[in-house]
């Protein structure tokens, strides 16, 4: 991605986190779901809190986990907040539908406690 890109993007990125800021009452509990976002937005091949925990330069995951299962933030603002801008992004006023796939994949390793398919 050419540096021009790259600002254009964290540019458009911050627009948009802006959009919905308001539902996070503490500038750190906005900071922390940016660089929630950032990580699940990233190129890491697993995604779990360990991983973006250390992609966002944090110790390990307790933010990251506080911030989804302890925190009072508007969790059903921010989901309205984001449809209506991805709505916004690609609806059509006639025919507008978004069909989305499923994101589960198979484990790897044989080894693992319930290898099973995860979403």
């Amino acid at each position: 991605m050419a540096t021009t890109d790259l600002g254009t993007w964290f540019r458009s990125f911050s627009e948009f986190t802006a959009s919905f800021a308001h539902r996070f009452p503490r500038i750190e509990l906005r900071r922390q779901a940016t660089s929630y976002l950032r990580g699940l937005l990233s190129e890491l091949e697993r995604k779990n809190g360990w991983t973006l925990a250390e992609m966002t330069g944090e110790h390990g995951p307790q933010r990251l986990q506080r911030l989804l299962n302890f925190y009072a933030w508007d969790t059903a603002g921010a989901r309205d907040d984001v449809r209506d801008l991805v709505v916004q992004a690609l609806g059509d006023p006639d025919h507008g539908v978004l069909v989305l796939d499923d994101t589960g994949f198979l484990k790897k390793g044989t080894k693992s406690a319930g290898a099973a398919r995860q979403y």
